[in-house]
């Protein structure tokens, strides 16, 4: 029970913690002279705190994570990967540039389905910004020393977003003649992924991974401690939501 107890003390120690402390004691002053904003900013630290609590940012994601599942035998004649971000200039063992952690779980999700079902996979995404690296291309260099054949890459690598990722590689899909296209992505972005492609007019079969929470929660007391990484799966609901109601409203 100390463990968790100490951990719980420590986030407040830290961001976003120690942010939340330090609003609360200006809220107090505040408060004690009569100033106004009080309520507005009390909003605020309340609503900071809250999305920054693994018991709300984690369930948020669930939302999202959970709208689809693996299949157990799936199947399909290309395996299409989207690009989740990487480096453009630092140091791997064969060359320069990574993905991202998110982008290296759905790389590494993709190889385990081409060496199960034999398929084809293309990668898609592009330099998106200056000093970022070109997804795609990064991804390539990986697969090949992974052992994928050279023939059994396809880069699409001019897509910066989502809608992007979808318009181009359906254009891929219609050139090569392929119907059934199995999609590798982050679980939390599965959702807006599958609704992108269908504007396109392309069926994909989802295949989810890269998951940041648990099927099963259980409680305990630093559920309810301030933490960047809740903070962050706050975020990443928010703009996902955002995302599928652009993609919605424009479609």
């Amino acid at each position: 029970m100390f463990i968790y107890i100490y951990k719980f003390v420590v986030s407040f120690l830290m961001p976003p913690g120690i942010l939340i402390l330090a609003l609360l004691v200006l809220l107090f002053m505040m408060v004690k002279h009569n100033y106004r904003g009080v309520k507005l900013l009390g909003g605020t630290i309340a609503l900071f705190y809250i999305l920054s609590m693994p018991y709300v940012g984690d369930g948020l994601l669930k939302s999202l994570e959970y709208q689809y599942l693996p299949p157990q035998n799936p199947a399909g004649d290309v395996i299409v990967m989207l690009g989740g971000g990487a480096t453009l200039d630092t140091p791997d063992i064969d060359g320069l540039g990574h993905l991202s952690g998110s982008a290296a779980n759905r790389l590494l999700t993709a190889v385990r389905l081409h060496n199960k079902l034999g398929l084809p996979i293309i990668l898609s995404g592009g330099q998106v910004f200056k000093d970022s690296g070109t997804e795609a291309l990064i991804g390539k260099r990986i697969l090949l020393s992974l052992g994928v054949a050279a023939d059994q890459i396809i880069v699409e690598d001019a897509s910066l977003n989502t809608q992007q990722n979808a318009q181009y590689v359906n254009r891929i899909l219609k050139e090569q003649g392929l119907t059934r296209p199995i999609l590798v992505t982050s679980a939390f972005h599965m959702q807006r992924s599958v609704l992108n492609f269908q504007k396109q007019g392309a069926i994909v079969q989802p295949f989810p991974t890269d998951y940041f929470t648990s099927r099963e929660s259980r409680f305990n007391i630093n559920k309810f401690a301030p933490s960047p990484d809740a903070l962050r799966n706050s975020y990443f609901v928010l703009h996902e939501y955002l995302g599928i109601l652009a993609a919605k409203v424009m479609g």
